[in-house]
Order: C-alpha cells, then structure tokens, then sequence
C-alpha cells in the first residue's frame, strides 16, 4: 500500500469530549456543479460536520489522483474506525463550456475505477489500499461490527443498463478481498445496510438473469432485497422488501430500526418512514413531516429555493438531515449552495424536528457525490 499526501490540511476545532456527541463527526464529499469562475477545479473534496457545535469544516481533504476537473461519482463511502474508505465509483470528466457568464459544464463518463483509498483522519493522510476484484458504480456497501467492508451489486459498465449480482468482501487488516456467493438478482443503485448481524442489499434496478416478474405496471425484483449472512455465508432473496419499484435513496440504521425518507427520484418526500420487519411494511413515522425541501417563501426577503441534495446521518437516536439548495431569485438562479442541518428524534413521540444554525451559504453550486458517512472517534 502508497501513501498519498492531502491537499488540505485538516481543519478540526479543539473540542473537550464531555458527552457522547463531542466524539461523532459526519463526512461528506461534495464535487462543483458549474464552473462559477475561471480557475476553479471541479474534482472532489470532503466536507465534515460537527454535531457538537453545529460546525462546518467545508473542506477537510480533497480525493487524491483526480486530475484537474475530474469527478468522482456513485461510490461508497465507510467508516472503519477512524479512517474512511472511498470505494469504486464512476470517474468522469467536467468540461467547461461556453464563457464563464453560462457556467457550463457537460459531464463525461470516462471509466469504472476498482480503486479503494483509506483517508486517516488522525494523520491526515491518504493510502492506497487493494483494489475491488469486480470494478463498479452505484452499488450496496456496509461495515460489519467486526471491521470488515461487504459491497454488492452495482453496474461494472458505462452505457449499460445493467447490474450485477457479483459480491466481494474486504479484510482492511489483510487488505484483501474475497469473492462472495453471488446475489440471485443482478442489480444497482441498491441500498446496502447492516441489521440484525447480516448484509442487507434492498432494492434498485433489479432482474433475474432476463426475465423480470411483472406484477401490474410494477417490477418485482425492484422492490425485493437480498440478504446476505456471514455465518452461513448464503444469500436469501425478500419479495416486497422495498415495496416500490424505484429505488431507494438511503436506508439507514438507528437503534437496530431501518428508516427511510425516500427514492432516487426524490430524496425527501416529505417525511420518514420506517421499517416493520414482521410484516414486511414500511410505515410513516408519527411527526416526522417537515420543511426540509422547501421554505416560506411568504417570510419577507427570503429567497426561493430548490434542494439540490439532502443525505442521512445516523447518531445515536437522531437523524441529521443535511440539505443543499441552490438559490434562485425570480426565474434566475444565483450561484450560491445554502446548506441546511435538520435533525429528527426517533425515540420521540410526536415532533421530534429542529434546526441546527443559521444556514451557511456559499459561492458556486456543488453536488452531493457520494452519501454522507459517520465516525464516532475514540475518547
């Protein structure tokens, strides 16, 4: 394994660790939209969250061996005690169109990496780790209580609306992977998720080998999920998991409870359901209806806006929502991202929202690249 020098130093506030909440930290990597002025690279760069003081730091490190406007898209990001993994994913490239008055940028896809880079938080530093067995893009990934990375699923190819079934897990002690038994199902942008000890890949754009079993207008592989259990090392395949035949946008884990706040084509849909696993349904959450996607436009000299994003972040019972909108002023747009931080209370009856600080507004419009990841630091 290489080391890689970061571009940016981290920027981490000095923090006493009094309670529980000091130790999490929420990282997510942000890529620019547009090109808002000459000059600008577009490639990736990884923000932090800080729950305890409700503090940005917008940019901790940048994703090493990205040359100049290239971006990197669908992958996974995982913690694995103080050190995330940035796996796969789908490179492409960011050209710059038109003058800087139009802000262009086409994107195009230039491959699938098998690529797996560690970033220390500790040392700020970046490593090389082995590389995927099957490269991929869009694909269900978890860490296990024992330290271990499970992915599976994804699309291996550009242009192709087809995923695969294949499975692998990795060993960050050995830097290793193995190949798993594969899924029954061939699919992507699947969610994946740890529960009750075992792999869960629920969802996404799923057929058996070509055929897909209709039920009305809807594709039932769709809305199924393969479970995977490291004991038996064997898969089972869940009919009507997901319920819905587009794919999941996140499934999280609170408390041993899956929740939900939507799909692909919208990721908040207005509230958060959760996950009855004895029945087999996904119920909306009592109090859970809030503003995330859209303000008082009513409120004088408030702009309008249209989220561009909104990711989960699990810590402890609470769901921290954190959202970006781009700014629009009559039918124009502004080029600025607001970033907004909504937290829910799952163990609360009735509303369990808040708000968290003033919303940070910043020049350029960025997009979300990968889901946010937690990490609760040592004390």
């Amino acid at each position: 394994m290489g080391s890689i020098s970061s571009q940016y130093r981290s920027q981490n506030p000095n923090m006493s660790q009094r309670n529980d909440i000091n130790c999490y930290r929420v990282y997510v990597s942000f890529c620019r939209k547009n090109c808002s002025s000459p000059n600008i690279n577009l490639s990736n760069w990884i923000s932090c969250y800080y729950p305890s003081t409700n503090s940005w730091s917008t940019r901790v490190t940048s994703i090493p061996d990205l040359l100049e406007n290239h971006v990197l898209k669908d992958f996974a990001m995982i913690v694995i005690g103080e050190a995330i993994f940035v796996i796969g994913g789908r490179q492409c490239y960011k050209d710059v169109i038109g003058s800087s008055e139009t802000n262009n940028a086409h994107e195009i896809d230039i491959e699938v990496v098998p690529s797996v880079l560690k970033y220390n938080v500790g040392t700020d530093s970046w490593t090389k780790c082995a590389p995927l067995r099957t490269p991929r893009f869009s694909f269900a990934c978890m860490a296990s209580k024992d330290g271990k990375i499970y992915v599976a699923g994804g699309q291996t190819s550009l242009g192709g609306a087809m995923g695969t079934s294949l499975a692998e897990v990795y060993d960050p002690v050995l830097d290793e992977w193995k190949p798993l038994p594969s899924m029954s199902t061939m699919r992507y942008k699947c969610a994946g998720i740890s529960w009750q000890g075992k792999f869960y890949v629920v969802g996404g754009f799923a057929r058996r080998g070509n055929t897909d079993t209709h039920q009305g207008p809807y594709i039932m592989e769709r809305s199924s999920a393969e479970v995977y259990d490291p004991k038996r090392d064997t898969w089972n395949y869940i009919a009507r998991m997901w319920d819905l035949d587009v794919p999941p946008n996140q499934i999280v884990n609170v408390d041993d409870k899956l929740f939900s706040s939507g799909d692909c084509l919208n990721a908040w849909k207005g509230h958060i359901e959760s996950y009855d696993g004895k029945h087999n349904l996904w119920n909306i959450v009592d109090g859970s209806s809030s503003p995330i996607s859209t303000l008082d436009d009513t409120e004088k000299n408030w702009p309008n806006l249209e989220r561009m994003f909104c990711t989960m972040a699990p810590i402890g019972t609470k769901l921290y929502f954190l959202a970006g909108y781009r700014i629009m002023l009559g039918d124009n747009y502004i080029s600025k991202t607001r970033t907004e931080v909504h937290v829910f209370e799952t163990a609360t009856s009735g509303n369990g929202w808040r708000s968290l600080i003033e919303p940070i507004e910043e020049q350029g419009e960025k997009e979300l690249c990968s889901h946010s990841c937690v990490m609760k630091l040592n004390s």
